[in-house]
């Protein structure tokens, strides 16, 4: 599943051409795509969609987490200046950038044509192979804290469907004190309280993983064992990862996640633990172990990362 780093790729690559550019047309292919799309009691879910977004004038995308979004231009006329173009990936989708000419993806499931003022005619498509991501268009509504929603964006006013989850670490306005404060009163294993977007939002599997083996923290250890310095430690390591993600495109495993132009990421090849169960440890030359977690699998070292 995309995580924080490869949502906020797609985010970079789309600002250039999004931001200033009419949507000049819609086309839904599979309204099974528009899962979170709330249409206001038309039972045309894909019509209301269509009609809306036509015409719309897209200000600067914006991310918090795992969620990425694009609000409407308030500037704009014809359209509700308090909504967004809400975007979640799931766990396959894909915001592909293309020329109008370009040869159609796989998996599209909704498609915009979009006009630009210096880029000219664009074609946004999202693709999702298994259909766990979604399209919507959501009200906005005031930041709880009154600072801007997230990163790329200066507006204090978030997605309804997003309000709900705590910033993210690259957010210039996450609460760094709150974080380990809160962190270090959890009775719960570290990497649960990672994983909960209540607390931290858009880490996942992976970047927990590899956050935790960074900061030589075992998994299961209980937050409340965490000394300040330690958590500290870990939440420098969490962006750390996170910035090392970022400049290498993202984790790619397989073809379902690029970035805007279908191109793959290549943080994989830089991973410390995440997949390497049963391999030496980089750092100690111990076997990386893999456990059972939440349906997933945690990896770590247990001579390097020892439980506390």
């Amino acid at each position: 599943m995309p995580e924080l780093p490869e949502v906020e790729v797609v985010r970079q690559g789309l600002a250039p051409a999004v931001t200033g550019a009419t949507v000049a047309g819609v086309e839904v292919r599979d309204a099974r795509a528009l899962g979170r799309h709330a249409s206001a009691g038309s039972e045309d879910p894909a019509g209301d969609f269509t009609r809306r977004l036509t015409g719309a004038a897209f200000a600067a995308p914006a991310r918090r987490g795992k969620f990425l979004w694009i609000p409407i231009d308030r500037s704009a006329g014809g359209s509700d200046p308090g909504e967004a173009l809400l975007a979640h990936l799931g766990m396959s989708g894909q915001l592909l950038l293309r020329d109008h000419e370009a040869e159609d993806d796989r998996h599209v499931r909704v498609r915009l044509w979009i006009e630009h003022p210096e880029h000219g005619e664009l074609r946004v498509d999202f693709a999702d192979q298994r259909l766990f991501g979604s399209l919507a268009l959501d009200a906005l509504r005031a930041t709880s804290d009154g600072e801007a929603a997230g990163r790329g964006s200066e507006l204090a006013a978030i997605p309804s469907q997003a309000a709900h989850i705590a910033r993210d670490p690259l957010d210039p306005a996450f609460d760094d004190r709150r974080f380990i404060a809160e962190l270090r009163r959890r009775r719960t294993a570290v990497k649960r309280a990672l994983l909960d977007q209540g607390l931290i939002s858009g880490v996942g599997n992976i970047y927990a993983d590899e956050s935790l083996w960074r900061a030589r923290v075992h998994p299961e250890t209980p937050g409340e064992r965490l000394g300040v310095r330690a958590a500290a430690e870990l939440l420098t390591q969490v962006r750390g990862v996170f910035a090392q993600a970022l400049a290498e495109g993202g984790t790619s495993f397989d073809a379902q996640y690029v970035n805007v132009n279908g191109q793959a990421g290549y943080f994989a090849h830089s991973l410390n633990a995440y997949g390497r169960g049963g391999e030496p440890c980089p750092r100690c030359g111990g076997p990386i172990k893999r456990v059972a977690f939440m349906n997933r699998s945690s990896h770590f070292c247990p001579r390097c990362q020892r439980k506390r």
